[in-house]
Order: C-alpha cells, then sequence, then structure tokens
C-alpha cells in the first residue's frame, strides 16, 4: 500500500480501507498536499476490487480544522488564475469522495471545521463522538464555504446551511444529529465499535446494489417525481435484477443462507 504524506492508509478489516488523515500537529487541517493524496487515495479504494468500505478518519483530538490557515495565507496573495486552479482541485477532491463507488463512512471525534464539515457532508455515513463539535467557520476569515456549499445544503438543507455559514456558529454533535449532518452520536470509547456495526451492515449488502444506489440517489433531486425520473428508475431496476448478485441475493434468501458477499465470520 502506498505512504502518503498526510495520510495514513490501513485495513481496517478485510474488505474494509481506513483512510486516516495524519497532520494532528495542525488538527488535520488540509493544505495542496493533503488535497492531491486524498483525491489519490479515493481513487485507489475505487479502483481496488477488495476494497469495499472507506472509513474516513483523522489522527488525533480533531477529525478536521479545514484549510490550514498557511495555506490560506499563501492563496491570498496568489493570482486569480493561480487560486481558480487551487479551487479546482479542491471541489474535484470532494467530488471524489462524494462520487465513490464504494460507501464511506466518517469517524469524528473531535471539531470538523470548515471544509471538515464539508467532508462529514460528502461521506455517505457520519459517526461523531459526543465531544465532536461542527462549524462552517470561513467567513471569520473573509472567504466563504463555496466548494462545500452544495455537499452541505444536499446533507443539511438550505436555511441550516445559510445559519451556519452566516453566523459561523459553532454546534454540538447532538445538535448535529437534529439536523442530519451526522447520523450517530456515540461515546468517545464506543466511536469505533459504532463505525464497525455500520462497516458490518454495509458488507452484508450487495457490492453492486451499493455501486447502482449511490448512482442512482446522486441522480435524484428532491421533489416531484417527474416522467422522466420514473422511467429512469424503471430502466435501473429492469436492468439490475438481470444481474448475478441479484440471482444470488435471491437464491441465498430463498435458501435462507447467507450470500456469497458477506463476509464469513
Amino acid at each position: 500500500m502506498k505512504k502518503y504524506t498526510t495520510l495514513i492508509l490501513k485495513d481496517r478489516a478485510p474488505g474494509v480501507l481506513e483512510i486516516e488523515m495524519s497532520r494532528p500537529e495542525v488538527f488535520n487541517a488540509f493544505d495542496e498536499t493533503m488535497i492531491v493524496e486524498m483525491k489519490e487515495a479515493f481513487a485507489f479504494a475505487n479502483n481496488s476490487a477488495e476494497i469495499r468500505v472507506i472509513v474516513l478518519s483523522g489522527t488525533g483530538k480533531h477529525f478536521s480544522a479545514g484549510a490550514d490557515l498557511q495555506w490560506m495565507k499563501r492563496a491570498s496573495t496568489a493570482s486569480e488564475e493561480w487560486n481558480l486552479e487551487d479551487a479546482r482541485k479542491f471541489a474535484k477532491m470532494l467530488s471524489c469522495i462524494d462520487q465513490s463507488a464504494k460507501p464511506v463512512v466518517a469517524r469524528i471525534q473531535g471539531a470538523a471545521l470548515g471544509g471538515g464539515f464539508g467532508l462529514a457532508c460528502v461521506c455517505d455515513i457520519a459517526i461523531a463522538a459526543e465531544q465532536a463539535s461542527f462549524a462552517i467557520s470561513e467567513a471569520k476569515f473573509g472567504i466563504l464555504p463555496s466548494a462545500i456549499g452544495p455537499y452541505v445544503i444536499n446533507t443539511i438543507g438550505k436555511r441550516q446551511a445559510r445559519r451556519l455559514a452566516l453566523t459561523t456558529m459553532k454546534i454540538s454533535a447532538n445538535d448535529a444529529l437534529k439536523i442530519n449532518l451526522v447520523h450517530e452520536v456515540t461515546t468517545l470509547d464506543q466511536l469505533d465499535a459504532v463505525v464497525d456495526q455500520n462497516v458490518t451492515m454495509l458488507l452484508a449488502s450487495s457490492p453492486n446494489a451499493i455501486k447502482e444506489i449511490k448512482q442512482l440517489f446522486g441522480q435524484l433531486a428532491h421533489g416531484p417525481v417527474t416522467p422522466e425520473v420514473i422511467e429512469l428508475t424503471a430502466k435501473t431496476i429492469s436492468r439490475v435484477r438481470g444481474t448475478e448478485e441479484a440471482k444470488e441475493g435471491f437464491d441465498a434468501f430463498l435458501n435462507k443462507r447467507p450470500a456469497n458477499w458477506i463476509p464469513k465470520p
């Protein structure tokens, strides 16, 4: 497995890759290097047939403090052309996580600020420790949550997103649960156990079904179910019903046995 300067990649369990942000001296804030490495690590995971689930975590006390302030300081003195290319890299990194064919679980043990808040939004499942905290803090520094904005709105809705972005207020893990930013809150001692419970459930689902769910749901928006949406869903299920994994899934259920994609104890 490739070594990175800002990340640690490790096998959390068979078929489960943990991508751990590892810059604890700056609370796992990301800079140009981490952005490039994160995109590369997720591309590696997506291209690996052996990896079925990805866990995103952070070393030390906090999940991620967002953008490295030294990186932002460099950006403030760079040209608009440099900033555009730099911003595109960050936006593409977020998209790479959001569009991952493999399910991504965020393990959030402390602060998730700015871009760290955005990381929580692009993961499929977010599990937080009780002491975790969240803030969209960009406006304090004279900038805005631009690249993470679409994912924040998709996750918590426009009104909640506006409030948090405009006020930069910090919210608790329990408040994050109320607005659907995280799916579950637990004690720090139980955080890994709860993450692993979710991983186990993901491994029990068909890998192809998971990929299809992510692709289909990524195309569906909240609102009217139009004729185009009806046709999309009909075509998707009709195609997937004939796959080998669908045949295996129904056969396993009818014969009261585990499907062949479920890891053996």
